[in-house]
């Protein structure tokens, strides 16, 4: 399985929690030289006040368990 594919898979963990609260995310990019993944927020997840906090706080550290190679998760 490929950096992508893991850090996709990963995604999708925090896909469902995200849409409950009718938001999303979606995958832009790995940039695999840096090990940093690249995301956007939709739904009422982009422009929210609480994004900075969602990506550092739930997504980052989800995705880094899962692929600890990754070091960071920004937004694109």
């Amino acid at each position: 399985m490929t950096l992508k594919e893991r850090v996709n898979a990963s995604i999708e963990k925090v896909r469902p929690p995200l849409e409950a609260d009718g938001g999303g995310i979606e995958l832009v990019d790995v940039l695999e030289d840096e090990k940093v993944v690249l995301v956007n927020l939709t739904g009422a997840c982009h422009g929210c006040p609480m994004s900075t906090m969602t990506i550092k706080g739930f997504v980052e550290q989800t995705i880094i368990e899962d692929v600890p190679e990754i070091k960071e998760v920004r937004l694109a």
